[in-house]
This record gives structure tokens, C-alpha cells and sequence, in this order.
């Protein structure tokens, strides 16, 4: 086997491959590599957006896009103005895979199949004839004068210029600390919350937008909420848990989460709301008449934590329970004891620390010639196709900067 190399790609996933095509297609000559640990690449674009792989979101604007990052708001403004959204529509179009918006705003490709991403890189880098080595597991890098040694478990590779896109891997993590990296302790993001409370027993498949905190701290989202078998999830609790991922962890996931299931109506609000119902619909059962947008077996359930009877009408409450009922309303109290992973997706906040990155051309300020892109770096975001996106900007980034 030929061990060397201009440019070496450890890392055989989507941004890895996004890399290398674009290295290759602005720079004819060089010789490039991918490393890739396992048996087979690109496996989680396999498993991605439910086997649709959820390319990019339909988000235009920089300053906008930015928004959606937990860490790396601030880092990605200059990058995105080179390449964002649109850029990644372009780029796939010319690659033979036209991308649909859905109403969600979420993109993928028109084929609905991870399987179309996977075929593009791959016949990309046959054309551009890039070596693609699996099995090839890092176990040390070393700085040469002209360039980089990689050795692996069964070879060793000389390349001029290095680029992990090795994703949350402890190991590389714990390589570049020994060359002089700073790394983010990583810890999970994006993962729903375990309750088991009688109000929402038996109410799996409901859901309703809420606004969400955690109580005796600053983080608040609002968003669908989802209750589940085994609490609650949907966007407003993955926000949350984006936002607040080192808060979380650090309270070792046990925290009382504050519901408020009329999302931006205050408790204030609801006593009024539900005082003037009062008066209009005196005659009115109170468990067949809710005079909110949310499901009735929910509201039900609200009415019987509220200690109100529910063949009550409304004539017959007493101020003392229209209290206690906009309590449960705006202010539902849910103790969380730990969290399960959102669907397939596991994302990690933490990797290198970002001061440590140029972000005009991802290369490292620590170790010159060795470039970063993808979840390696202390960047993550919530669902939607964002994640992906920093791959693919990175990547172009990368390949800008290595042009001849």
C-alpha cells in the first residue's frame, strides 16, 4: 500500500467526505486518503433523519442560522457568510441530488434515502479517485517537518496536511490533548426527559406547545412537548436540553422542570381567562368545555390535579380552584429523574476548544498543517439538519483554504 499522501482525511463520515470531494475537485494533483476506524463508511448518514438523512435546514440568513448552535453561535457567523444553507442546496444539485424542503423546514434529499448522500460521496470519490482505507484505527499522530505521521493499527502514513473529522471520538480527543490541545469535557445534548408523574400516566402521544424551564436556573424554551412512555420529549424539551447540556449534567440530570402548557400565557392571564369562562359557560360541564388549544385528555388531567371535581360546572368553582387549576396551567411542577436519547441520534457538546481554531480556514492555531471540521470541535446543535450543515461548511472552508 502506498502510505503517502498529500492530504490525509482521518474520519470516514459526512464530513470527512465532504472535505476530501472538495479538496479534490479544486486541486486535480493531489494524492488524498481517507481513515476510517470501522468496517464501513458514512454509517451514521445511514441512520440519519430516520434513514432520510436530514442534509440541511431551510434557513437562509447567517445571522439566523447561527442561531440554532448552543456553542458555536459566535464562531459560525463568518463561516456561514461563505457557505450556508443555499451553498449546500447548490453544491448537492451539482452532485445529481436536488433536496425538498418540508414544512418543518428540515431538507432532504427528493428520494427520502440517506442511500442517494451515500451514493453521491462515493461515486465523487471514485471519479476523483480518493483512497478510501477502512479499518485503519489512529493510534498516534506526530508533527514532521513536512507535515504529519499518522500510525495506525496495521500501517503507517506520511501526509503533508492532516484533517480529523473524527466526530465525538474519545480517543482522538485524548491525542490532540497530548499535542497541546484544550479539549471541552464532552457531555451529552439533545435528549428527553424521564418523569413518571400521574398527571401524565397513560397520556403517551399527546402533545401541546409549551414553554419550558428549569427551575432555579435560566434555561427556558418553548416549543412542542411531547409526552412519551417515558416523560416528555418533542422540540421544546430537546431545546432545553441543547441549551442547558452542562447545567443538566451537572445536576447529574435530577431537576424539577416548570410547564407552561399555555406556552406564552401567563398565570395572571389564565385566572382572567378562566374567570370570564366562568361567567359565559356557568352551565357547562367543566371537563367538556376547555376553553384552551390542547388535547382534551390533558386538560382533564389538569382539572383532577387541580383537586377539582370533574363533573363540576363551571358556576360551581370556587376562586380558590380557578388558582389552583392556571397553577397547573402555567407553572406545572415535573420532578426528572435522568434522560433517554433522542431516537437514533446521539449528539455530544464538547470536543477542542474553540479559541483554539481559526475559523477563516479550520485549521488549527496549536498545530499548524492539521485542519478540523464536524463534531470533533466543540460545536452542536439541536435537530433539524444543523449539524450536518457545520460539516459541510467546515469542510468547504478546509478546501478553500488548501486550493493550489
Amino acid at each position: 500500500m502506498n502510505t503517502k499522501y498529500d492530504i490525509i482525511i482521518v474520519g470516514g463520515g459526512a464530513a470527512g467526505f465532504f472535505t476530501a470531494i472538495n479538496i479534490a475537485e479544486k486541486n486535480k494533483n493531489y494524492k488524498i486518503a481517507i481513515l476510517e476506524r470501522g468496517k464501513e463508511v458514512l454509517s451514521k448518514v445511514r441512520v440519519s433523519g430516520g434513514g432520510r438523512c436530514n442534509v440541511t435546514h431551510a434557513c437562509f440568513i447567517p445571522n439566523e442560522l447561527v442561531k440554532f448552535y448552543p456553542r458555536g453561535e459566535r464562531e459560525l457567523k463568518g463561516p456561514f457568510h461563505q457557505f450556508c444553507s443555499g451553498d449546500t442546496i447548490e453544491w448537492f444539485a451539482n452532485h445529481g441530488v436536488p433536496l425538498k424542503i418540508e414544512e418543518d423546514g428540515r431538507m432532504f434529499p427528493e428520494s427520502d434515502s440517506s442511500q442517494t448522500i451515500i451514493d453521491c460521496f462515493l461515486l465523487a470519490t471514485q471519479k476523483l479517485k480518493i483512497d478510501i482505507l477502512t479499518l485503519q484505527s489512529v493510534q498516534s499522530l506526530f508533527q514532521k517537518e513536512e507535515g504529519w505521521k499518522i500510525e495506525t493499527n496495521s500501517d503507517t502514513f506520511i501526509c503533508k496536511k492532516a484533517i480529523l473529522t473524527t466526530g465525538s471520538n474519545p480517543k482522538i480527543w485524548d491525542i490532540m490533548q497530548q499535542l497541546g490541545h484544550t479539549i471541552v469535557p464532552p457531555v451529552p445534548s439533545l435528549f428527553t426527559f424521564n418523569i413518571k408523574d400521574p398527571r401524565i400516566k397513560d397520556l403517551m402521544g399527546l402533545s401541546a406547545l409549551a414553554t419550558v424551564k428549569v427551575k432555579g436556573t435560566n434555561l427556558k424554551a418553548s416549543g412542542p412537548l411531547l409526552i412519551t412512555h417515558w416523560g416528555m420529549s418533542g422540540p421544546g424539551i430537546l431545546r432545553l436540553s441543547a441549551w442547558g447540556a452542562r447545567i443538566l449534567s451537572e445536576k447529574n440530570y435530577q431537576f424539577i422542570l416548570q410547564v407552561n402548557w399555555l406556552n406564552d400565557i401567563s398565570f395572571e392571564e389564565s385566572i382572567e381567562i378562566l374567570q370570564e369562562i366562568k361567567l359565559q359557560n356557568s352551565k357547562k360541564q367543566i371537563t367538556t368545555f376547555c376553553p384552551f388549544d390542547f388535547p382534551k385528555r390533558l386538560w382533564e388531567s389538569f382539572i383532577i390535579a387541580a383537586g377539582i371535581h370533574s363533573e363540576l360546572k363551571w358556576a360551581d368553582i370556587s376562586k380558590k380552584q380557578i388558582i389552583a387549576l392556571a397553577d397547573q396551567l402555567t407553572n406545572g411542577c415535573f420532578q426528572v429523574n435522568g434522560k433517554s436519547t433522542f431516537k437514533e441520534e446521539f449528539v455530544t457538546a464538547g470536543g477542542i476548544d474553540l479559541k483554539e481554531i481559526n475559523f477563516k480556514t479550520m485549521e488549527s492555531k496549536v498545530l499548524p498543517n492539521l485542519y478540523l471540521a464536524g463534531e470533533i470541535v466543540n460545536i452542536d446543535a439541536i435537530t433539524g439538519g444543523f449539524n450536518f450543515q457545520n460539516a459541510w461548511t467546515g469542510g468547504f472552508l478546509i478546501s478553500e483554504a488548501l486550493k493550489q
